[in-house]
Parts: C-alpha cells; sequence; structure tokens
C-alpha cells in the first residue's frame, strides 16, 4: 500500500506560481512513476506531468510545457508539481498517483493504482 498526500495549493493571481507537494508513505517509490492529474468542474481528469522514480524521466502535457516541472526527491519520498506562469485555465483541483507501469498507458487514470486525495488550485484572472 502507498499513501500519498497532496500539499500546497491555493489561490493564486495569473502569472503567479505555485508549488504542490505530494509526500508517499507505505513504500519506497523507487519501482513506481508518479503522475499528477487535475480535473476541472465538469470536466474530465487529464495527466498533466509524470515522472519515472527511478530513472528520473520525464512526461509533461502539451498545455503546461515550459511552464510546469515535474520533480522527486527519493530522501523526502517526496514528488513536486512547480507551476509557472499559472492561467485562469489551469484551474482545477490536482491529484497525484502512484503505477508501476510506466508505459503507453501513463496517461490513463486507471494505470494508476494508488492516489491522493486532491488539492485545489484556483488561478484568478
Amino acid at each position: 500500500q502507498v499513501q500519498l498526500v497532496e500539499s500546497g495549493g491555493g489561490l493564486v493571481q495569473a502569472g503567479g506560481s505555485l508549488r504542490l507537494s505530494c509526500a508517499a508513505s507505505g513504500r519506497t517509490l523507487s519501482s513506481y512513476a508518479m503522475g499528477w492529474f487535475r480535473q476541472a468542474p465538469g470536466k474530465e481528469r487529464d495527466l498533466v506531468a509524470a515522472i519515472r522514480w527511478s530513472s528520473g524521466n520525464t512526461y509533461h502535457a502539451d498545455s503546461v510545457k515550459g511552464r510546469f516541472a515535474i520533480s522527486r526527491d527519493s530522501a523526502k519520498n517526496t514528488v513536486y508539481l512547480q507551476m509557472n506562469s499559472l492561467k485562469p485555465e489551469d484551474t482545477a483541483v490536482y491529484h497525484c498517483a502512484a503505477t508501476t507501469d510506466w508505459g503507453p498507458g501513463i496517461g490513463t487514470e486507471t494505470t494508476y493504482d494508488y492516489w491522493g486525495q486532491g488539492t485545489q488550485v484556483t488561478v484568478s484572472s
């Protein structure tokens, strides 16, 4: 079992920055990939970024490339999402998730075995 707890969400003006954290417990994450998903009201949950823990390889959705960056700290068993140049359309609940499957299904919710409770990010215009 892996427990995931997100933090760092909040209200920010457009153009501002936030850093989300996802602290994991229960297992070390060396065999996992971690993803950040977001879900806006009335919309599907979409993958924003993912990282393979062992190699550090990353994926970022086109909508956030150049603005968001996923990273991890092995010593703290924590994954981060640095969000810069935020836009109102980034407003959503952000969830972190863990999977042992780093492959073509990395963007699919059902690929992930463990989920955090989510943290709200609101970007005002």
